[in-house]
C-alpha cells in the first residue's frame, strides 16, 4: 500500500481544514501538513493569542468530528516540509489545472505520494507548483470549472490508495 501525505497550503476556511481531516483520517493519510495561513487546530506548543486559537480550533472541530486528535498533523513552512519530504523520497503533485497536468484517471501512484491543495478560489501558487515534481487534475463534465478544494482531495487521495 502507498503512503500518502497532504499539504494544505494557504486555505482559508477552517471549514474545510476540519472536512479535510476528516476525509485524511477516512483514507489512511499519514499526516496532513497545514502550512501558510491555513488554520490549524489547538497545540500543545501553541503561539497564537489564546482566544483567536480557541476560536479557530472550535470551528475546525465543527467539521473534523474528532478527526484533529485521531489524524496527525502539522503546521509548518511549506518550503521546508517539501524538501523533507522530498529527502525521504516522496513524489510532490500539486492538485491544480495546468497545461502539464496529468488526468487524475491515467495517474499510476507513487508508492510515497504527498499531494499539495492551494487556496479555495486562486488554486496553488506558482512559485509552490514550480517545487512540484508533477501535477494532477480531476476532470470536470459539467459546467463548473473545479470542485471544492476537500471534495477534490477525496477524490484525488481515493484514487491514489485504490488504484
Amino acid at each position: 500500500m502507498n503512503e500518502l501525505v497532504v499539504i494544505a497550503h494557504n486555505l482559508r476556511s477552517t471549514h474545510n481544514v476540519g472536512s479535510l481531516l476528516r476525509t485524511a483520517e477516512g483514507l489512511g493519510v499519514r499526516t496532513v501538513y497545514l502550512t501558510g495561513y491555513t488554520p490549524y487546530p489547538l497545540s500543545t506548543s501553541d503561539g497564537r493569542i489564546p482566544h483567536q486559537a480557541g476560536k479557530i480550533d472550535k470551528q475546525i472541530k465543527k467539521t473534523a468530528l474528532g478527526a484533529e486528535t485521531s489524524q496527525s498533523w502539522q503546521q509548518g513552512d511549506i518550503n521546508a516540509v517539501i524538501e523533507d519530504l522530498h529527502d525521504q523520497g516522496f513524489v510532490i503533485a500539486g492538485l491544480e489545472q495546468t497545461p502539464e497536468a496529468i488526468n487524475l484517471n491515467e495517474y499510476q501512484p507513487a508508492a510515497k505520494l504527498a499531494i499539495i491543495l492551494g487556496r479555495e478560489v486562486e488554486g496553488i501558487e506558482k512559485s509552490v507548483l514550480n517545487l512540484t515534481d508533477l501535477q494532477l487534475v480531476i476532470p470536470m463534465f459539467g459546467k463548473k470549472e473545479s470542485f471544492n478544494v476537500v471534495q477534490a482531495a477525496a477524490m484525488a487521495l481515493y484514487h491514489c490508495r485504490f488504484t
